[in-house]
């Protein structure tokens, strides 16, 4: 399952991922924002991160306007490699190198074309598992 948080900047471009993962047949839970009313991102940054971190979620996608905010946010959560990616070489390095566990995307960044090919290859990529990424890794979390 995978978790889906965003603020107001990133509510539309949320709409789009939303629609995408059903017609994957790819099951979501969605942590809010529900509109496009103003909010607060780290809100939603901090639940998606929980619910990966506490297993209920395999991976997290996260958009606020630009991406950023929310992914920082996102990684003052131990145990959470968000990655902000608004191409596709990084959707696919940071799952196979850092073994990221949240996606970050800016909803005023990136269109929603180029948005889904970075979900597809987030989710579809797996970890290396190469002895050097794994010792990234822990020096990370450390």
């Amino acid at each position: 399952m995978i978790a889906l948080g965003c603020d107001h900047g990133g509510y539309e471009l949320m709409q789009e991922v939303i629609m995408h993962l059903e017609k994957r047949g790819i099951e979501y839970k969605n942590f809010g924002t529900y509109s496009k009313e103003s909010c607060d991102y780290p809100e939603f940054a901090q639940a998606v991160a929980h619910a990966v971190t506490d297993g209920v979620c395999e991976k997290g996608i996260l958009i606020c306007g630009t991406g950023i905010g929310i992914s920082i946010a996102a990684n003052k959560v131990p145990g959470i490699r968000a990655a902000l990616c608004h191409d596709c070489f990084s959707a696919k390095a940071t799952r196979e190198h850092n073994n990221a566990n949240i996606l970050a995307m800016g909803g005023r960044v990136v269109g929603a074309g180029l948005a889904l090919d970075i979900v597809d290859l987030f989710l579809d990529t797996p970890f290396s598992e190469d002895e050097r990424h794994i010792r990234r890794i822990e020096k990370i979390e450390a």
